[in-house]
């Protein structure tokens, strides 16, 4: 609690360090951080003369010539800036941000000083292990991109050109002529917080439905086009009257490259696979431990975290308990939480957080996994197809309930489309990519084709035997076995 009043008191930039460090386990020990997580990026407002002063610097005109109403205070304050309710002269309501005075220098001056700090804590400290120097450096190119309004409309607009066509979602519109770097006007959105149940339900809007919206547009904007939206708190996600997921505040996004995305789904290949070995290289891989890192006493410490919370399958693991169990052993041993993960983990915990808020047993990664069987049956990824047959085989066999299972899981996709999977899945099994699963299914046909003639021979010399009195059965004639066989769920697949 002491903590987090003397992180408010000393202002914005403190504020935003204090919630990024709330997701750095490499830097700090849980208590820390689950103390910094209840940051509220929260001040008073500042006088409206000031705010109205900065529109017409802005904008070129008084605020009264250039809307047609502003509300006479504002409705919502933050530590980069204020939000006013206006209508435009053309009769369309908007929220209109206005940032606060004197921004740009008082941030500056505290990144010079928290970036000498974190150098000091490089030289003094030898826990420290991280890049400090560097983590304030990106953090200070975050939240001057922050600082221009004008990027965060662009950003506005590229989230709806890639996600607002998927089902149920809602991205408000940008109002350029009345928008500049220091203040944005885009349109008003009506709706509730989606921590508010009541008022929910009582609009006759099923939340569950629409916090599952949240997670299927969290996947694509993290594995598909790696454009994320990185700060998802209840204040940014509303639901509307007519049942659509509304995001807004769009200056905190991030990107994660190809080869991450890739990293992303192979590490729950692994994690599927139980596989700790593997899962420790994909860390190398995505940039949490350097190559030369002795991975001996890391593989028995995943496994510990994760073979304690796995139970039956990887869809039922809680998001936020294993992200809390990471956090111990990351301090422990020698990771390094890149920037671009340390975003994602407060996307998805938070999100998580707002979903159990609405269904104590929600699971964020059953609802995930579907999305990643599709892609491994049908992304065309040299990575990808390397993950599935990590998936599909093991000790040299091959595992056809998985196969199913997959597919299965993939059906339960958002946007899953049979026609394409099974376009995609024929000219897989045609291509060179595709010669371990040919090879395995014409073996097993092999054996089912020989199965079946062994058994037809079988019935008929039951009959000739009991024909010509023999009686009995030929107890020295092959006899199927009476355990389901690989052909069974080839069988499932093709129904």
């Amino acid at each position: 609690m002491q903590l987090r009043k003397i992180v408010t008191k000393l202002g914005p930039a403190y504020i935003k360090v204090g919630q990024a460090l709330s997701t750095r386990p490499d830097l700090l020990p849980v208590i820390f951080i689950e103390e910094l997580s209840t940051l509220q990026d929260q001040l008073p407002p500042f006088p409206n003369s000031l705010a109205f002063q900065f529109i017409e610097e802005e904008l070129n005109a008084s605020p009264y010539d250039l809307y047609a109403e502003i509300s006479p205070q504002p409705v919502a304050a933050a530590s980069l800036g204020q939000v006013y309710k206006g209508k435009l002269k053309t009769g369309e309501t908007v929220a209109i941000k206005v940032q606060r005075p004197d921004l740009e220098e008082n941030i500056a001056l505290d990144i010079y000083i928290l970036r000498g700090l974190a150098g000091w804590a490089e030289r003094n400290i030898p826990r420290v292990k991280s890049d400090l120097v560097g983590i304030m450096d990106e953090f200070g190119e975050r939240i001057f991109e922050e600082l221009d309004y004008s990027l965060e409309g662009r950003n506005a607009e590229k989230f709806a050109r890639l996600y607002g066509h998927l089902p149920d979602i809602y991205v408000p519109k940008i109002y350029w002529d009345f928008t500049h770097e220091r203040v944005l006007t885009m349109e008003w959105i009506e709706g509730t917080k989606l921590t508010n149940m009541q008022a929910i339900a009582a609009q006759g809007i099923d939340a569950r439905h629409l916090v599952e919206m949240g997670v299927q547009c969290s996947l694509r904007q993290l594995l598909e086009h790696g454009f994320f939206h990185a700060d998802p708190h209840p204040g940014n996600l509303l639901a509307t009257k007519d049942g659509k997921l509304a995001y807004l505040d769009f200056g905190m996004m991030s990107q994660v490259k190809p080869y991450q995305r890739y990293g992303l789904i192979e590490a729950v290949v692994h994690l599927v696979n139980r596989d700790f070995s593997g899962l420790a290289q994909d860390y190398i891989k995505l940039d949490f431990l350097t190559p030369d890192t002795d991975l001996t006493p890391i593989i028995p410490a995943l496994a510990d975290v994760f073979n304690g919370a796995l139970g039956a399958t990887v869809a039922e693991l809680n998001f936020k308990s294993i992200t809390d169990k990471l956090s111990n052993l990351m301090y422990e041993y020698p990771f390094r939480v890149p920037a671009y993960y340390a975003l994602i983990i407060r996307s998805l915990v938070t999100l998580e957080g707002i979903a159990i808020n609405v269904d104590p047993n929600f699971k964020v990664l059953s609802k995930a996994y579907p999305y990643i069987a599709k892609r491994l049956l049908t992304d065309q990824a040299p990575q990808l197809r390397n993950s599935l047959q990590e998936l599909l085989f093991k000790d040299g066999s091959f595992r056809w309930n998985r196969l199913e299972n997959l597919l299965k899981n993939a059906s339960d996709s958002q946007d899953y489309q049979l026609s394409q999977v099974l376009d995609q899945t024929v000219e897989f099994l045609f291509s060179p990519r595709g010669d371990f699963i040919r090879e395995q299914l014409v073996e097993e046909i092999i054996k089912a084709v020989d199965l079946q003639g062994r058994k037809n021979w079988d019935d008929f010399t039951d009959i000739v035997r009991t024909n010509l009195g023999m009686g009995g059965r030929n107890h020295g004639a092959y006899r199927s076995p009476e355990t389901p066989s690989s052909l069974d769920s080839i069988k499932r697949i093709w129904d």
